[in-house]
């Protein structure tokens, strides 16, 4: 437990104590976030708000583990790929980020070559997940293990691209991801004390950690945006978390906010394809609550009180 503790003072220490710079560097070079046309109108005036964030948190998640592991000699390969996922999703966000902010546009990298990179990461992860000789099985609810052997490769790759984009998804309101991952990676941290994998609750207590202090900038009104490159490190990093402590359907109830945010876009593509229709005045569904008079505080509050909600049910059980 010292152990955790030290880590989550690591990173909270440095995001909080090196963000200020991080921003004012980004100011200087004029390097802000650029708001997509077809958003609500008023985040008009969030455009030039520096953004990449995620790069000092990731960063001081990765010292702070290494750190913290290197000394009490608890540097293990699921500890190492954990943070492999994080930097692997990381980078490729950033990659997506910097086309937007050189280009001044919204759109960065194109579907397929963010699908790719997202699916070479997960296959990275399950060949480690295999070595390691963890069960090729997925927990069912309330059942025992379903065991589908190599079909588990495909079942990982799924998750880990689904729940980034899932995550990526969320992250379009100040506060907004940074308050729910740090409940996500919180409830699974307890999960993976209580089943002894400290390596696993080392990990989710420094991300806890990095995402305590960057939310100091990012609340609304934010100084900084963590970008896709934090966004997307969150999601790969969490979808492997539930793999690795074999809960993976746990992340659909700590996870309700991210599965809730990308079946509104499903629901709204699939309905205006058909129909011509629109089934929500826009989405993500925040954007909807937005559009329908609520303030971003109010939707932060609620969607956080619902994710809180989802990791206490999810805790009580599996524990």
């Amino acid at each position: 437990m010292v152990n955790w503790l030290v880590g989550t003072v690591v990173a909270f220490a440095i995001t909080a104590l090196l963000m200020p710079s991080l921003i004012k560097y980004f100011r200087s070079k004029h390097e802000g976030q650029m708001i997509r046309e077809e958003g609500p109108s008023w985040h008009e005036k969030k455009s030039g708000t520096p953004t990449m964030g995620g790069i000092l948190f990731i960063i001081a998640i990765v010292i702070a583990d290494l750190g913290v592991a290197g000394v009490s000699g608890g540097v293990t390969a699921t500890l190492l790929i954990l943070l492999f996922v994080l930097v692997a999703y990381g980078l490729l966000g950033m990659w997506d980020d910097s086309i937007k902010l050189f280009r001044r546009q919204n759109e960065g990298l194109k579907a397929w070559q963010k699908f790719l990179g997202q699916i070479v990461a997960a296959v990275v992860f399950s060949a480690v997940y295999i070595h390691e000789g963890l069960p090729m099985a997925i927990k069912m609810p309330f059942s025992t293990d379903w065991h589908i052997g190599y079909w588990y490769i495909l079942f990982i790759v799924f998750w880990l691209v689904g729940f980034s984009n899932a995550v990526n998804l969320t992250d379009g309101l100040d506060g907004l991801v940074a308050g729910l991952a740090a409940i996500s990676f919180a409830a699974y941290g307890i999960i993976a004390a209580v089943q002894h994998q400290a390596d696993v609750a080392l990990f989710c207590f420094t991300v806890v950690g990095g995402l305590l202090a960057f939310f100091i900038f990012n609340h609304k009104p934010a100084k900084i945006f963590m970008g896709d490159m934090g966004s997307l490190a969150l999601g790969g990093a969490l979808a492997c978390v539930s793999i690795l402590v074999h809960h993976e359907f746990s992340l659909l109830i700590i996870g309700i906010i991210y599965v809730g945010e990308t079946l509104s876009v499903m629901i709204q593509v699939a309905s205006f394809k058909t129909t011509g229709k629109r089934v929500f005045k826009m989405t993500p569904i925040h954007h909807h609550f937005e559009m329908s008079g609520w303030s971003e505080w109010k939707i932060d509050t609620v969607f956080w009180s619902i994710g809180l909600v989802g990791a206490l049910v999810s805790l009580m059980t599996i524990i």
